[in-house]
């Protein structure tokens, strides 16, 4: 039921959803437009940028995707990935949501080449056999092999340029500066090397080509959720396949502090060194090497650190890295025969997480489901194609479903800073 105020056209912070913004960012209320429904799925569509990737038309596999950002002034840090590995002929599906901070530099470079290096690797597997039946064990190993390795290379790049620490503590500033510097000839290692400045949480998908299994690789506070119908489906059963790897997660505390006994400063009001959040990541490389990668190295990039304080609160903790991990936890499902009615893969950034607090996620995935099922029978089915994407009228169900006001102020509210979370969703039919 929505309660009446003096005018739509005005919006007060409880009337967010999400976390992003409250009273203290007033001044409260503030205007926003009221749209009809053609235009709120036509902004919809501009903001969000709605994306369907077909892998089987006649079975009905396919990933509907989004990334949104409403603000204007702000630039979204999520990435995603919809994407089929070529395998020695056979068609493996990949998708994945990956949430950056910092910057986006580095969670740009996971989502273009992190598919890469999985797909290499397990083309390597079945280098020598093509008919070679992999087991799920052997899978999950090798997708958390593919991952590491590829972190690993991140930083393992940048100290290969000065021969390791050993070579580094050989040169002065100024030749570290001439060699990471190099924008002038290309840029090369100065690319190398911003990468190690920023970092990104990574949530990535994989199902077999018999489409038998999936498997789901985490790091971080993104989540999957798989979403199955009832034998009547009357009702969905909402299973979250994945656990947040941050300060929230008392398990994830323990893990990081048994691994830095005496060292009470290894996680500060359950951030990592007291300053990262997820306790998983990629990149980040100021957390997994050396105080020395990040002074002698970072801190002679250009354009250099005008403040440095902010580094060097959590660097002076730095003893025993690293601290951070990017191994990730993963999990499998053996899918088995297709079923005649629709089951989905929902791979989601924390924004979409944040935007759902206030009715609960699983109750608006449950109802959305059933959206998506009725929809389905209908004769005559929506012209507008961002009304057919499915990840789409997820956010929407999020940010208010059928109530065009709630709807609107998100959309439109007039201010001048991101007034919630970036959100990305990959919604994928198994």
């Amino acid at each position: 039921m929505i309660v009446e105020r003096a005018s739509y056209n005005w919006a007060y912070s409880e009337d967010i959803p999400g976390s992003r913004c409250g009273p203290d960012d007033g001044p409260w209320p503030r205007s926003y437009q009221v749209l009809d429904e053609q235009e709120i799925w036509r902004e919809l569509g501009i903001l969000a940028k709605p994306q369907t990737c077909q892998f089987d038309a006649a079975r009905g596999w396919r990933a509907d995707s989004i990334n949104f950002q409403p603000s204007p002034t702000t630039k979204t840090q999520d990435r995603y990935v919809v994407t089929q590995l070529d395998i020695h002929g056979h068609m493996w599906t990949l998708t994945g949501v990956f949430d950056g901070h910092l910057g986006d530099v580095t969670v740009e470079h996971v989502a273009h080449h992190l598919p890469i290096i999985i797909r290499d690797f397990l083309r390597h597997a079945l280098q020598d056999d093509t008919s070679r039946v992999l087991t799920p064990a052997f899978v999950s190993d090798l997708f958390s092999r593919s991952i590491v390795a590829f972190d690993n290379a991140i930083a393992n790049d940048v100290l290969d340029l000065f021969g390791g620490f050993e070579g580094l503590d050989k040169l002065s500033d100024a030749t570290i500066r001439r060699i990471i510097n190099d924008q002038h000839t290309g840029g090369a290692n100065w690319k190398k090397a911003r990468l190690c400045m920023y970092g990104t949480t990574a949530l990535v998908a994989l199902v077999d080509p018999d489409h038998q299994n999936l498997w789901v690789a985490n790091l971080g506070d993104c989540q999957a959720v798989m979403v199955t119908p009832d034998e009547d489906i009357e009702d969905w059963n909402v299973e979250v396949l994945t656990t947040d790897h941050n300060g929230d997660n008392d398990a994830e505390v323990e893990r990081v502090r048994s691994a830095h006994p005496g060292e009470p400063e290894c996680v500060v009001d359950r951030r990592v060194l007291g300053a990262l959040a997820p306790f998983r990541c990629l990149g980040d490389v100021p957390f997994k090497q050396p105080p020395e990668f990040t002074r002698r190295i970072l801190y002679n990039l250009f354009p250099g650190f005008h403040n440095t304080s902010p580094w060097e609160e959590f660097l002076v903790r730095n003893r025993t890295p690293p601290y951070i991990t990017a191994e990730p936890e993963i999990t499998h499902r053996r899918l088995g025969e297709y079923p005649s009615s629709p089951r989905f893969l929902l791979l989601f950034s924390d924004g979409f997480a944040d935007l759902c607090s206030g009715e609960g996620q699983k109750r608006i995935i449950a109802s959305w489901a059933r959206a998506m099922a009725a929809s389905a029978q209908d004769v005559v089915p929506s012209t507008s194609k961002s009304e057919r994407n499915m990840a789409l009228r997820l956010l929407r169900r999020a940010v208010g479903g059928e109530d065009r006001y709630s709807v609107s102020r998100v959309l439109t509210l007039d201010m001048d800073v991101a007034w919630i979370d970036d959100t990305s969703i990959v919604v994928q039919t198994l």
